[in-house]
């Protein structure tokens, strides 16, 4: 088939190239406008368009998909499907009709669980133990399209979002490519989402990454991981904000919520139900260190806690 790719993050990296690998005709690729990044803030193409350009492809960035010269390009391609990892762009209907077979997303959740713009996170947030990608066909509703295909991912204890979206990515990008295998040969047909175990993902916030200590100690742990490394999970102390890496639920409960103990090789935290061991700790304007290092450089006091607002 004659493809356009459309995906913008490293997330959508490995679909790409797994795209570029297979029987299909990819012909151009569509990803967001350049953006500032990195301490200076340069206009920096997203991974995307630099996988695409050196690859040969034609590289569409519309400020929105809904431009008529866009359109009329993407017209041209005689596509017969777009498929689309992590674009970041809401599509009108006037670009979904442009495919032959419509646009095919790869979507990191078992759908119709965690639709949205979040679902590796909320999966860690919640709890769950299994999680996984869908395939599906994108209609004006929010990821509730037709689905095609999915694999499953087991949630590990200790995994973080950004571990456990580059594993999705990789699964995720053969699923894409057996997808469009089935629709051109005929052999796959979607089936419509149950009505039952619907979840939104919405997008977590910096406001959301706060953790907090009068929290059971298991959903400090699942916040951090969730949080990691977007965008980054963090509290207060000394009236300062700090990042947190992922915690360590221990076994004690000797510490009232947020107050600190430190130890020459480990630093507890309590919280609602029990103590959490810290693992790294970013004050602001330096880089993460080990959580004892960095209790050592601050000169912990008795008594003191994280969460603490700043003085009035």
């Amino acid at each position: 088939m004659r493809v356009a790719f459309a995906g913008t993050p490293a997330t959508a990296v490995p679909s790409l190239q797994a795209l570029l690998r297979s029987r299909h005709d990819v012909v151009a690729a569509i990803t967001r406008p350049a953006a500032p990044a990195g301490r200076g803030r340069h206009e920096t193409p997203s991974p995307v368009a630099e996988l695409a350009a050196s690859s040969g492809l034609r590289v569409l960035t519309p400020d929105r998909p809904r431009e008529p010269d866009f359109l009329a390009e993407l017209a041209g391609f005689d596509l017969d499907c777009c498929a689309v990892v992590a674009y970041g762009a809401l599509l009108p209907q006037s670009a979904l009709d442009v495919p032959r077979h419509g646009w095919i997303n790869l979507h990191f959740s078992l759908l119709p669980a965690w639709r949205g713009a979040a679902p590796v996170q909320r999966a860690i947030l919640a709890g769950d133990e299994i999680t996984g990608a869908s395939t599906f066909r994108i209609e004006a509703g929010l990821d509730t399209g037709p689905v095609y295909g999915v694999v499953t991912e087991p949630i590990h204890a200790d995994d973080t979002s950004g571990v456990l979206l580059e594993r999705l990515a990789i699964s995720g990008a053969d699923l894409l490519v057996t997808t469009l295998d089935g629709i051109a040969d005929g052999s796959l047909v979607a089936r419509p989402q149950p009505a039952d175990g619907v979840s939104l993902a919405g997008k977590i916030t910096a406001a959301d990454a706060e953790v907090p200590w009068t929290a059971p100690a298991r959903h400090v742990d699942r916040l951090v991981r969730a949080c990691t490394p977007v965008p980054g999970a963090w509290t207060r102390f000394r009236g300062e904000r700090i990042k947190l890496g992922p915690v360590r639920p221990l076994e004690s409960d000797a510490l009232p919520p947020g107050e600190l103990r430190a130890g020459k090789s480990v630093v507890t935290v309590g919280t609602a139900t029990g103590d959490v061991q810290l693992g790294a700790v970013q004050p602001p304007g330096r880089r993460p260190v080990p959580a004892a290092d960095w209790a050592r450089g601050a000169r912990i006091a008795p008594g003191e806690r994280l969460g603490e607002p700043a003085d009035e």
